[in-house]
């Protein structure tokens, strides 16, 4: 009897024991599925009402949500969040995985697997355990001269690194000789027509060139100096100069011979094209015209006659010469053989220590490179020496009631300097407005050492809000998404802005514009492209599979547009659905959605010149192509009340 209570006993003891371990296990359980949600990128809420179309908003736990989340573990001491996937963009990448993605499907699904891998790694990276190469200097790094001969100059494929770029007073100094002029038989240059000989050709290439922004994107040149010894389509020797920034070319300044005109600017005192002998009767007759007038004024209130020698253009096939460019106060200078042939005005968005490199390219034989006064520290190598870690240019937290505007602002990983000279000046002005704000949107660079800064930037500004894909020039709608999601699902803006690092945006001006729409309407304002065509040749060919129709859909300029709220929402509701089509410009891309939103509800298309895609006009709106420099200059005269352009392109 004993045995048999002992027994039952036991038995009702092994059970007790046995559900309280299930009642534990599922407390556990019911205790990591709360963490699990609190800790989840995306929390589903409705602070504003919902939004259209009947389904809840989202509010990240990206940045914006985690500055209203209380204190998680993972926190510094002084109570920072280094999680980095709260500062996340919310947008779904495996959802551009779709048929609909068109030629950039593989593109996208490369970059997004790289991406998620870099992101990884970042999100657990220490940023003080990336340092810079142990042993190497900063003098080792940045040399005050470089001397390399023409074996040298080879067996680098005729770049000159110039690590540090140049300062004011450096030169560089090439001996080359131009080679023998070749038949052209590049179709793209010269088209033949029946019985016609090939051109032939001689010319060549010294460009200063920066580093590369993003992957796929070429180097900007910060110079290009093209002398054509058998001249081009005007048939006489030229050279020609222009700079190509963000992969987009200025305004070219040709010198043919003629001496710049009296009224046109000097560069440092020098005139922008000195004169040589050319073989053009008529202009020859009208310049020996003006000469002997000039003669006859200067006898007649008695200055000395001034004496003009003839120089031949500098440049001959088959003859040495010896180059010299030098960085002035204005602009760049160029002589050859002791004489000035050219002056060059720097051009916006580029500073002298940009010009990181120079590239001798056509026909040309080089036997020397010397360059000297070579300044021995640059920023790049330290990414802090942009960014100044003060309070003052942190982004404030997130109104917890919608906002009129948001502003998602196109960056590159190594912008440093970009987004620290749009966070000293118009977006200053942002963070004082309870109606706007403005984010960063920035993927992955391939270099872990600028990605560990990167952390450190957006953990400290709090304005970065990550794409975790890594970068590259045809994705950047990827980006523009990423800022139709956040203006939609975490600040629930009545409108939404895109703009670039290198665009000034007059706040005053754009609101002043959006308030004239009647309200209600959906808008879609910009500088607009009517009816233009794309390229089918050349280096900006677009192929018929990637767009197969003949004109493009009318489209803003990608440097600064505004959209309403129902748009963006109406772009993210299509991309959930995976109907959204996707091209590699994103200003078109943003002009096909559009177009389709216009079938079902009408747009309001608004354009304005004062949007400014190539540089700044007087009373812009946006000015594209500025340089932190040259945004602390329009800044000033901003607060000056005078919205001036402190250098047109």
């Amino acid at each position: 009897m004993r045995k048999a209570a002992s027994t039952a006993m036991a038995g009702a003891g092994a059970t007790f024991r046995r559900r309280a371990m299930e009642g534990l296990a599922t407390v556990l359980l019911l205790y990591a599925l709360l963490v699990l949600a609190l800790e989840s990128p995306l929390v589903s809420t409705s602070p504003f009402g919902g939004a259209a179309g009947g389904t809840a908003r989202k509010l990240h736990l990206s940045f914006g949500a985690g500055e209203r989340a209380a204190p998680v573990p993972g926190a510094s001491a002084h109570g920072q969040d280094h999680r980095l996937s709260r500062f996340a963009s919310g947008l779904d990448v495996r959802l551009l995985d779709s048929a609909r993605s068109g030629a950039l499907r593989r593109s996208i699904a490369d970059a997004v697997a790289a991406g998620a891998r870099a992101f990884s790694d970042l999100e657990a990276l220490d940023p003080a355990a990336v340092a810079a190469p142990s042993g190497e200097s900063d003098a080792a790094r940045c040399p005050h001269s470089i001397a390399l001969t023409a074996e040298e100059l080879g067996a680098r494929g005729r770049v000159v690194e110039l690590p540090c770029g140049l300062a004011l007073g450096s030169h560089i100094t090439v001996a080359a000789t131009p080679r023998a002029p070749h038949e052209e038989r590049n179709p793209a240059i010269a088209v033949l027509r029946d019985g016609e000989r090939h051109a032939m050709v001689s010319q060549f290439m010294v460009e200063l060139q920066g580093l590369r922004a993003v992957d796929g994107e070429d180097p900007p040149r910060v110079l290009h100096f093209n002398p054509r010894l058998r001249g081009d389509w005007s048939g006489h020797p030229v050279i020609e100069q222009n700079t190509c920034y963000r992969m987009s070319w200025g305004a070219a300044q040709r010198c043919d011979g003629w001496r710049s005109r009296p009224d046109e600017e000097t560069v440092d005192g020098l005139v922008k094209c000195e004169k040589w002998i050319r073989d053009d009767d008529d202009r020859l007759e009208k310049s020996k015209t003006t000469s002997k007038t000039a003669w006859w004024l200067n006898r007649l209130i008695g200055q000395k006659e001034e004496v003009n020698f003839g120089w031949p253009f500098p440049f001959v096939e088959g003859r040495l010469f010896v180059l010299t460019l030098s960085a002035g106060l204005e602009g760049y200078h160029v002589s050859v053989d002791g004489r000035h042939v050219t002056s060059f005005p720097y051009r916006t968005g580029f500073v002298l220590e940009d010009a990181t490199g120079l590239s001798l390219n056509g026909d040309l034989d080089v036997h020397s490179v010397i360059a000297g006064s070579l300044p021995t520290t640059h920023p790049s190598f330290a990414p802090h020496n942009y960014l100044e870690f003060s309070n003052v240019w942190q982004a404030p937290l997130l109104p917890d009631e919608p906002v009129e505007i948001f502003i998602g602002i196109l960056s590159a990983a190594n912008h440093f300097a970009e987004r620290m000279g749009v966070r000293k000046t118009w977006m200053s002005a942002v963070h004082k407005s309870p109606n706007m704000v403005a984010r960063f949107f920035v993927a992955l660079h391939g270099r872990m050492e600028v990605n560990a800064e990167l952390k450190k930037e957006a953990e400290f500004f709090r304005d970065i809000v990550f794409v975790p894909f890594l970068d590259n020039y045809d994705l950047v709608v990827m980006k523009t998404l990423a800022i139709c999601e956040y203006g939609v699902h975490v600040v629930s803006a009545k409108y939404v802005m895109k703009c670039d690092d290198d665009t000034f945006v007059r706040l005053d001006s754009v609101v002043t514009e959006i308030k004239k729409v009647p309200g209600g309407r959906s808008l879609y304002m910009g500088s607009m492209n009517i009816q233009h065509k794309p390229l089918r040749h050349g280096k900006w060919a677009v192929t018929y599979e990637e767009w197969p129709q003949e004109v493009y859909p009318l489209y803003a300029n990608g440097p600064g547009y505004v959209i309403s709220s129902d748009i963006a929402d109406f772009i993210m509701s299509e991309f959930m659905k995976q109907k959204l089509m996707l091209f590699k410009m994103e200003d078109v891309s943003l002009g096909v959605w559009v177009e389709q939103f216009n079938k079902t509800r009408p747009v309001e298309y608004v354009h304005s010149d004062k949007f400014c895609p190539n540089g700044c006009v007087p009373d812009y709106y946006t000015a594209h192509y500025q340089s932190p420099r040259l945004m602390l200059c329009m800044w000033q005269k901003l607060l000056e009340g005078r919205p001036d352009c402190c250098n047109a392109r």
